[in-house]
């Protein structure tokens, strides 16, 4: 599956957010974070393909952005509990009146990994480099746009002021948000080539090793600046982080069984409830557990390609969406472990928030119908229909094996309508190429949610024709962009929810992805020989959280090895971990 990065995922700035910035921040210890997790060992994460690079910038992605992420690092981070924003590189950070202006003040025990400090020259020359024309970083370019009328300006060494051109909800954190790269290192260079060799870091690991398309190893970084910090007492514990890459999800948790892997985040209700059984799992040495936290609930669905025919027609957009038998999907594949979509931001519904969303049932007769009406007629000689001039026929282009069976009932209910589906599979970088270059008919893309809704860089028109951006499906409409225009200036998120919810209505009217399904909760394998905090994850994070929150446990280790040579039976973890239950506050 596809999981790009909505850009930026820090917290949105309230008027109590914004006064609270202009002072200092008090350097106290992760609350999440456990008191006895302790430096050392290596831990294995079975990941997916291999991307085409580890520069997010270039490959907009959720796997080159975790590394990254562990490599380079923001002005600003998150609170682990308020997800409010806490200081980064920057130690402090002041906003004007007007809320335009927005001055950083750089940390100065930064350091980069060869000793150099992290400067504000550093901070300028990565907007610079992001923003130039010639760099291929399109969905970058969206939230930090607002600055390049008024450049930002350096005041000093460990000083830069951003000033944006209009006032926007998001710009605190656009500005604070992206990943610090080294001038001094990566200046003169080729931008767009800059997609493995990370020489110089300013963050808690570096790379180790890359073995192409195989795996990459990631080391702990024993002089990085930020361990004198109090805040990050406890976190970043392994000395080795292994991810290995697999085209299939099936390869990959067969080497998680055999122990070539320590931790399997399971996205197939197929290994969750048919594969979990057996002596492994009976005596406890994979510990198995479905965590359910805060993490904001992305969307998955069957994206189509609004530039050209004939997904340029609602009707037909619609049709094919009644040809999905989602019900009976969920039911005979994934074992009803899911729930089916009608929103692209699940999290904007509760109790007093109700989703007035209709819902797209599996509706063979009102898809032939639609399909009547959009002037593609049924051919008695081919079975197929058509518009007098061509086959209503079209491509589904893949990357993963897994959809295989999806797609074969999904092909088997259109062609019963009269619809020819073809299946092209390419590997990872192929597929995003041709995402890129918006060669594709339908594809299955899943997108990861945020703790704030911005709506601008997959829905806003001027967004539908940027290479390598978000709006992958073309999708263009004058009251979304009226209505993304309406929640820029607005700071209050209940508001802005609003706004989001009537974007989301007419999203769903307009069917620029067939919506899925989805789960509320992360489901985790791994064996056992590692310690966890007591909530296991962070509180808005899913299993990538615990790369930073998890250690390499000897004791544990040694029990998990001693239980395997003589077949004893090992304590059960719960099943079950919810956040808010596990979570003991430490904080006054």
């Amino acid at each position: 599956m596809f999981f790009p990065k909505p850009f930026l995922l820090l917290a949105a700035i309230g008027a109590a957010g914004i006064a609270f910035a202009q002072n200092p921040f008090a350097d106290a210890p992760d609350p999440i974070a456990s008191e006895f997790a302790v430096p050392g060992g290596a831990i294995t994460y079975a990941a997916a393909a291999a991307p085409k690079s580890l520069n997010p910038y270039l490959d907009n992605n959720v796997f080159s952005y975790q590394v990254f992420g562990s490599l380079y690092e923001t002005l600003l981070s998150a609170d682990p509990l308020t997800g409010d924003n806490a200081p980064g590189l920057a130690r402090k950070w002041e906003v004007s009146e007007d809320k335009r202006e927005f001055t950083f003040f750089l940390n100065p025990i930064a350091k980069w990994s060869d000793g150099q400090p992290v400067t504000a020259h550093d901070v300028l020359w990565t907007f610079n480099a992001i923003m130039a024309p010639s760099n291929q970083t399109g969905a970058a370019k969206v939230a930090l746009q607002t600055f390049t009328a008024t450049p930002p300006e350096v005041i000093d060494d460990l000083t830069i002021k951003f000033t944006a051109d209009e006032v926007h909800w998001r710009n605190l954190n656009a500005a604070g948000g992206f990943e610090i790269m080294p001038k001094h290192v990566f200046e003169g260079r080729d931008f767009n080539k800059i997609n493995t060799d990370f020489p110089v870091v300013s963050g808690p690991y570096r790379i180790a090793e890359v073995k192409e398309g195989i795996s990459i190893t990631l080391e702990r970084s024993s002089d990085w600046w930020g361990r004198a910090l109090a805040a990050n007492n406890g976190l970043y514990n392994f000395n080795r982080v292994i991810y290995r890459f697999f085209a299939e999800q099936d390869n990959a948790y067969d080497a998680f069984l055999a122990g070539e892997v320590d931790v399997f985040p399971v996205y197939r209700a197929s290994i969750w409830v048919n594969r979990t059984s057996g002596r492994k799992f009976d005596n406890n040495w994979i510990v198995k557990r479905r965590i359910v936290n805060h993490h904001p609930t992305g969307f998955q669905g069957f994206a189509m390609n609004l530039r050209r025919p004939p997904f340029d027609d609602l009707r037909v957009r619609m049709a094919l969406a009644k040809l999905l038998d989602r019900q009976r999907l969920n039911e005979t594949l994934m074992f009803n472990q899911y729930f089916l979509q009608r929103s692209y931001w699940e999290n904007l519904y509760d109790a007093s928030n109700e989703c007035h969303n209709v819902s797209i049932a599996f509706d063979p007769a009102g898809a032939a119908q639609l399909l009547d009406e959009a002037g593609w007629i049924l051919d008695p000689a081919t079975g197929i229909r058509t518009n007098g001039e061509a086959r209503l026929s079209f491509t589904f282009l893949t990357r993963d094996e897994s959809s295989d069976k999806f797609l074969a009932l999904y092909r088997e209910d259109l062609r019963k309508a009269g619809v020819e589906l073809k299946i092209e599979r390419k590997d990872w970088a192929a597929w995003t190429r041709d995402m890129d270059d918006f060669n594709f008919d339908m594809t299955w893309a899943a997108w990861s949610g945020g703790v704030n809704i911005d709506p601008e860089g997959m829905w806003a028109s001027a967004e539908a024709d940027r290479p390598g951006g978000n709006n992958i499906t073309g999708f263009k409409d004058g009251m979304v962009d009226k209505l993304i225009e309406a929640q820029r200036g607005i700071f209050d998120i209940g508001e802005r929810n609003e706004i989001c919810r009537r974007i989301d209505g007419i999203l769903t009217d307009k069917v620029p992805y067939i919506l899925l399904w989805n789960v509320d909760s992360t489901r985790l394998l791994y064996w056992d020989k590692f310690g966890t905090p007591a909530t296991v994850l962070s509180k808005f994070g899913d299993e990538r959280s615990l790369l930073a929150y998890w250690w390499f446990d000897e004791d544990s280790a040694a029990d998990l090895a001693e239980a395997m040579a003589e077949g004893d039976i090992l304590p059960a973890r719960p099943d079950v971990v919810e956040f808010d239950s596990a979570f003991i506050p430490q904080r006054p």
